[in-house]
């Protein structure tokens, strides 16, 4: 006589139990292929980042270089004060 105790007639596990393990198991694989792609994109996007972050420093000091320059030809261009003045000792002569 067989003990009832040592011999399960079920199987451990359902048919159905096995279909969402196997669900559970490709949205694992599928959210892993996403977390490296979304890691690939994000090293990527960090990358351009950097660049543009240091092309955007270059325009900044070419804007200052410019700025300076166009100062200092706004410092040679005589004031209106100068221009009346000058008119005034022309009238003088």
């Amino acid at each position: 006589m067989l003990n009832r105790l040592t011999i399960n007639p079920r199987q451990p596990y359902s048919i159905g139990m096995i279909s969402e393990f196997d669900d559970l198991s490709d949205k694992i694989d599928r959210l892993a292929e996403l977390t490296q792609s979304l890691r690939r994109e994000n090293a990527t996007l960090r990358q351009s980042n950097a660049l543009l972050a240091a092309e955007n420093e270059a325009f900044m000091d070419r804007l200052g270089q410019a700025q300076q320059r166009v100062e200092a030809l706004l410092a040679t261009i005589p004031s209106e004060d100068d221009e009346v003045s000058l008119t005034n000792e022309e009238a003088d002569q």
